[in-house]
């Protein structure tokens, strides 16, 4: 029978409160897994585990996270922030050039953090149900991107970049104010999904029809 790989770290909900000294001291591991811990905060010393590939802080209570988070440039694979009460995230996570997949949902954004416009490899983002109010047009530098999850939010607009981002396949904007929806999104060649539920306050634009017509899933 095959051993479980050392390079593996599951502390899922354990009941730890804060992190044991002795995981920063794993320093080959390849995956970390802290959620559902109760956990207020991470030391800067996660920024030791060089090898990291996929982590995740997901059903926490985390304010904050730290600088150190940037120094993890391995983080190719997955990194789960959701259900925590973060506000902001630190600038130096837009070093994280080589990660896939980030989740931020759940928790207290007001803005749509800066720092994630430097994921030059992001192929899906997901930050639903925050109180993000705008997004910012540096968003179209995620050339990679995918999917974008911005349900249940307080957008009232997207900016146009949005339509020069050529990879993205779904785009979820239910459960936003959205009062206008940028032209140049008909121009995106992949776009298989555009969900729109539960949006009251939008007049759909005529593009529409051209969507549907062509194959993309329209949800209103």
């Amino acid at each position: 029978m095959q051993e479980p790989s050392s390079c593996h770290l599951n502390l899922w909900k354990k009941q730890l409160g804060s992190v044991p000294e002795w995981v920063w001291e794993r320093t080959e591991i390849e995956t970390l897994v802290l959620a559902d811990n109760g956990l207020t905060e991470i030391s800067d010393r996660i920024g030791q585990l060089k090898r990291l590939r996929v982590l995740d802080l997901g059903h926490n209570l985390l304010a904050q996270v730290p600088d150190a988070l940037g120094d993890l440039e391995e983080l190719a694979g997955f990194l789960y922030l959701h259900d925590n009460q973060l506000r902001q995230l630190p600038p130096s996570l837009g070093r994280l050039k080589k990660l896939r997949y980030l989740n931020i949902s759940e928790n207290a954004f007001d803005e749509f953090p800066v720092a994630l416009c430097g994921l030059a490899g992001l192929m899906e983002l997901r930050a639903t149900d925050n109180r993000i109010i705008s997004v910012p047009d540096c968003i179209e530098q995620l050339s990679r991107l995918r999917e974008l999850h911005l349900r249940n939010n307080r957008l009232t607009c997207l900016p146009d970049g949005v339509g020069r981002m050529c990879e993205l396949r779904q785009i979820d904007l239910r459960g936003n104010p959205l009062i206008s929806l940028p032209e140049t999104i008909p121009m995106l060649p992949k776009l298989e999904k555009l969900d729109l539920r539960w949006v009251t306050t939008l007049e759909m634009p005529a593009w529409i029809g051209d969507l549907e017509n062509r194959g993309c899933l329209v949800y209103r």
